[in-house]
């Protein structure tokens, strides 16, 4: 079974797809509404190493319809979707959302906004 999960970041990155993947995913270009991208500074070594960056972006929930964060849903099995589970840290949850296109997808955003 395949999985559908949004990236505006890191997984967008080939070097990361080929680290944690083993290959480099296909997907198609969506738009998520009503969230903005905000800087987390990453202290996970392993996940520095793997993106090559100590600052990725992060999503956050703001409501409005007008701010959007564009990005590339991916086809992923589910090995795949634990191990993007495992790559991204403690701040950042997986959740479904549905797209601009009409799609729904997994996404990683931040867990501070679950806890609201």
């Amino acid at each position: 079974m395949m999985y559908k999960l949004f990236s505006y970041g890191t997984l967008q990155y080939e070097q990361v797809q080929k680290e944690l993947f083993g290959r480099l995913l296909e997907g198609e270009d969506d738009v998520l509404c009503g969230y903005v991208v905000a800087d987390l500074k990453i202290q996970d070594a392993e996940v520095i190493r793997k993106s090559g960056t100590d600052i990725h972006p992060i999503l956050q929930s703001t409501g409005k319809i007008s701010d959007e964060v564009e990005g590339t849903i991916y086809q992923v099995t589910e090995e795949e979707l634990e191990q993007a589970d495992k790559y991204e840290i403690k701040d950042y949850s997986r959740i479904e959302v549905r797209f601009k296109s009409g799609v729904s997808a997994w996404v990683y955003a931040a867990a501070s906004d679950l806890e609201k």
